[in-house]
């Protein structure tokens, strides 16, 4: 197996849980976090080793997989218009998460996982799964299947952010890889989104996401 770069911004539990995951996989390959800062000035180069951006604030002339959905992703404001205008979605601000794994046989929609801010220091914790009505995951899966589609969207696991707009789905905007809130999977989903993502760029099949019958 070749060697793995995983690129992480200041916050370090994805790219830790990646770690985990592609340990438990591929025991025997070698991977390395790195900041963003050592690509930037050129401390780490990514050599022949395959490239795992768990950050959007990329160098612009990194080459990897996927880079023009990253692009697509970092411009939020741009992401909803498109979404606006040629998805016909409803757009805004939203503390939910759809968790897309695109597979090369299509993609398997996990289940939702939410947010929550802790009243004293304002932080973000996440939980899964969210109970969503039929309606609702019927809205998201279509949204999310139009939108992969539309951006040509590489294997990977995609995170969909959301929130409500009356008894509508409304768009906030897309992470092209497993983000802060997948962590909730973790323990809680088999095989949890860091796997599903490790899977889905060396092109291993997966068959079913399960939620573990005691977080049930």
């Amino acid at each position: 197996m070749s060697k793995v770069l995983i690129v992480a911004d200041a916050q370090k539990g994805p790219a830790e849980s990646l770690l985990l995951a592609i340990a438990q996989s591929n025991p025997l390959t070698e991977v390395n976090i790195c900041g963003v800062s050592e690509l930037y000035s050129g401390a780490l180069a990514p050599g022949g080793a395959i490239v795992c951006p768990l950050t959007l604030d990329l160098p612009s002339d990194l080459v990897f997989p996927g880079q023009d959905v990253y692009r697509f992703c970092g411009n939020v404001s741009a992401a909803r218009d498109r979404v606006s205008q040629e998805l016909l979605f409803p757009v805004g601000d939203g503390n939910f998460w759809l968790p897309v794994v695109l597979t090369a046989k299509g993609p398997l929609y996990a289940e939702a996982i939410g947010g929550e801010a802790d009243k004293q220091s304002g932080e973000l914790s996440y939980s899964q799964p969210v109970h969503l009505s039929d309606v609702w995951r019927q809205q998201l899966y279509e949204l999310a299947y139009r939108l992969l589609n539309l951006l040509n969207a590489p294997p990977a696991t995609y995170l969909m952010q959301f929130g409500f707009v009356g008894e509508r789905i409304c768009f906030d905007r897309l992470w092209p890889f497993p983000a802060a809130p997948a962590i909730a999977s973790v323990g809680v989903q088999v095989p949890d989104l860091f796997v599903c993502h490790w899977f889905c760029l060396t092109n291993k099949p997966i068959y079913d996401m399960q939620i573990c019958s005691a977080v049930t």
